[in-house]
């Protein structure tokens, strides 16, 4: 998908509900990022952990990727967000959920509400962090509009993606998404997500100049495959396509006869960038046009 226009360039089973694992952490992160931006919480505010956060008490923790928290840690609410982007840590999303909204469950009805909002159709989240769990499941077109979203809507949240590493109380974790040292693609973050009943995600986001395009491989047999086939798409997105501006935001497009007016005529244009991806060297075929919603155009 490339993130100006929107356009899939290519799918396979885009529209097919499996479980998304630690992807679920990319709607978890923009939760917190919309948190942070409306000065709900802060970054340098003090969380205490809980003893549901504690991956030796809580079985459904045991064996996963944790920042290995403690009970009655305080940790800050920007190092819980690293930990939950870089290091996966499930422990780090259960303690930043209770802060951010008083419960697992709180949150996860913020994460339902922003996932309708964003118009996620076949999206529905049952956990905070992405363990397994009935009736979780997305779609490959729903988790590239969720990171369209968290680009576009919390970009110093999205900013956080692309650290490859995190050192918390001594224990230095690299970041999972192996694309970020990728010395073919300027990859810049999202995410991996594995567990035993979805196998191996990534959702990931490169740019190229002013492109940037969001790949999603779900279900992938092994890591090797999940990231090679993201690559692939990636560079092939990026060798036939690009994404242009014909019409500039506020520029002249067109002039239009207006009626009971101080003057005759009336610039038009768009109110918004116009992004278009098209095949590369097609520009030149690019035509535009436009479509009055009434037949004349009348001053107040």
């Amino acid at each position: 998908m490339d993130y100006a226009s929107g356009k899939v360039l290519a799918e396979g089973n885009a529209d097919e509900k499996l479980d998304p694992a630690s992807l679920t952490k990319i709607m978890t992160s923009y939760v917190v990022g919309q948190a942070l931006k409306a000065g709900k919480i802060k970054l340098t505010d003090m969380v205490t952990v809980g003893k549901d956060a504690w991956a030796t008490g809580n079985p459904a923790l045991r064996g996963s990727s944790v920042m290995f928290l403690k009970p009655g840690d305080q940790v800050s609410v920007a190092d819980l967000n690293k930990g939950i982007i870089i290091q996966s840590g499930n422990d780090a999303c259960i303690a930043l959920a209770d802060y951010v909204a008083g419960s697992q469950e709180s949150f996860i009805g913020l994460m339902n509400a922003y996932a309708k909002r964003l118009g996620l159709t076949n999206t529905t989240f049952q956990t905070v962090h992405g363990l397994d769990a009935p009736g979780q499941f997305s779609t490959a077109r729903d988790m590239a509009l969720l990171g369209k979203a968290l680009i576009h809507d919390v970009p110093d949240e999205y900013a956080i993606h692309k650290e490859k590493e995190f050192t918390f109380n001594n224990i230095r974790q690299p970041n999972r998404n192996r694309l970020l040292w990728s010395t073919n693609l300027h990859v810049d973050g999202m995410k991996t997500g594995t567990t035993a009943g979805a196998g191996y995600n990534l959702v990931a986001s490169a740019t190229q100049g002013d492109m940037r395009l969001i790949s999603v491989v779900l279900g992938a047999k092994t890591d090797r495959i999940r990231f090679n086939e993201s690559e692939k798409l990636l560079t092939w997105g990026f060798r036939f396509f690009e994404t242009v501006t014909p019409i500039k935001p506020d520029a002249t497009f067109v002039t239009q006869r207006v009626w009971f007016g101080d003057k005759r005529e009336v610039n038009l244009g768009a109110g918004d960038a116009g992004s278009v991806t098209i095949p590369r060297g097609q520009l030149k075929n690019l035509k535009a046009s436009f479509t009055l919603n009434e037949p004349q155009l009348t001053a107040p």
